[in-house]
C-alpha cells in the first residue's frame, strides 16, 4: 500500500482527495484538510460565465495559498469556447489541475445545462473537454455522475469520451442527478468505467473511512478516492485513511478537545481570509458538523447561530465542548 496517484504531470503524495463542495472546500477548510494529509485539494466550483463578466465575488473563491498545493480548480458552464477561454485567462494562477464539473445536480445549476445536465450530451462533453484541453497546459479532468438518472446511467460513455477527447483523469460518483446524495453510492459503475478507460479513475461517495476507502479501491479497481461529505467537520478523516492503508488499523477518534482547538484554529483561518463578520457567519455550519453526535451538539447548534464574534465563539465551545 501507501500508493500514489498520477494525473497528467502532478504526482500527488496519496491516493486520498478532498472533493470540491460548494460553501465547503473554501481555503482555511482546504488547508486543515491538507495538514492531515489530503493527497490532492479541490476548490469550491467556479462558474466560467461569472469570470468572464469578472463577478468579484468569484475573485475570492480563486484564492490558493502556497502552502495547500497541488490543488484542483475546478469550473462549471456548458460553453466550450467559456470554458476554455476563461481557462486560459486563469492558467497563471498557481493550480496544479483544472477540473470541470460535470455533476453537480443543484436545480439553478442544471436548469442552465450545466453540471450533471451534461451528463445528457455526450457531443457537448467531448467539445469541452476537447477545447480545454487544448487551451491550456495544465492537465484537464472532468467530475462526472453514474448518468442523470436511472433511465440513462451513461458514465461509462462520458468517461470514454472525456478520454478520448484529452481528459487526464475522471472522477465518478456512485449516484444519478436524481439522486441527489440519499440513497447508497453504486460503486458498480466505478468499477465499470475503471474498466473501460485507461486514464486514472477516482471513486466518490460514501466513504467515511479507512476500510470504506480500501474496500472501494478493491471492489472497483479505481486509482483514488475522492471524501466529501465524509470530511464535513471531519478534516482527520485523511490522517485516518493514511494509518489505516499503512497499518491496518483505525486510530482514535480525535478526543473533545482536539475537535474544540480544530473548531477554533478553523475560526481563525476563515477570520484571517474573510474578516469576522463573515468568518463567524461560515463557521456556524461547520460547528454543527464538528460537533455532530457529541453530547448536546443540538442545544449548542442553536447557540452557535447567536455568536457574533471570536471570543464568544470561544467562551461557548469552551463551556460546551
Amino acid at each position: 500500500m501507501g500508493k500514489t496517484l498520477k494525473i497528467g504531470n502532478v504526482e500527488l503524495e496519496n491516493r486520498y482527495v478532498l472533493a470540491p463542495m460548494a460553501g465547503v472546500t473554501d481555503l482555511p477548510f482546504r488547508l486543515l484538510c491538507k495538514e492531515q494529509g489530503a493527497g490532492l485539494l479541490c476548490m469550491e466550483m467556479i462558474s466560467a460565465k461569472a469570470l468572464q463578466y469578472n463577478n468579484k465575488n468569484t475573485k475570492a473563491l480563486l484564492e490558493i495559498d502556497p502552502r495547500e498545493c497541488p490543488v484542483s480548480l475546478q469550473l462549471f458552464g456548458s460553453d466550450p469556447d467559456i470554458i476554455s477561454e476563461q481557462a486560459k485567462r486563469i492558467e497563471e494562477l498557481p493550480f496544479q489541475i483544472l477540473d470541470i464539473n460535470m455533476g453537480c445536480p443543484v436545480p439553478k445549476v442544471v436548469k442552465n445545462g450545466e453540471g450533471s445536465a451534461l451528463m445528457n450530451q455526450p457531443e457537448l462533453v467531448y467539445d469541452i473537454v476537447y477545447k480545454t484541453v487544448r487551451a491550456i497546459q495544465k492537465p484537464v479532468t472532468v467530475k462526472i455522475r453514474k448518468g442523470f438518472n436511472d433511465e440513462s446511467v451513461n458514465a461509462v460513455e462520458i468517461a470514454r469520451i472525456v478520454e478520448e477527447a484529452g481528459g487526464a483523469a475522471v472522477a465518478v460518483h456512485g449516484r444519478t442527478r436524481e439522486q441527489y446524495y440519499s440513497g447508497k453510492a453504486d460503486w458498480d459503475i466505478i468499477r465499470q468505467v475503471k474498466e473501460a478507460v485507461s486514464i486514472p479513475v477516482i471513486g466518490n461517495g460514501d466513504v467515511t473511512n479507512g476500510e470504506k476507502a480500501i474496500a472501494m479501491m478493491e471492489e472497483t479497481g479505481c486509482d483514488g478516492v475522492m471524501i466529501g461529505r465524509g470530511a464535513q467537520g471531519n478534516p482527520w478523516i485523511f490522517s485516518e485513511l493514511l494509518e489505516y492503508e499503512k497499518t491496518g488499523q483505525m486510530p482514535p477518534r480525535p478526543s473533545r478537545e482536539m475537535i474544540r482547538e480544530t473548531m477554533l484554529c478553523h475560526t481563525r483561518l476563515q477570520i484571517e481570509f474573510k474578516g469576522e463578520y463573515l468568518g463567524i457567519r461560515e463557521m456556524r455550519k461547520h460547528v454543527a458538523w464538528y460537533t455532530k453526535g457529541l453530547e448536546g451538539s443540538a442545544k449548542l447548534r442553536d447557540e452557535i447561530n447567536k455568536v457574533e464574534s471570536y471570543q464568544e465563539l470561544e467562551a461557548l465551545l469552551k463551556e460546551r465542548v
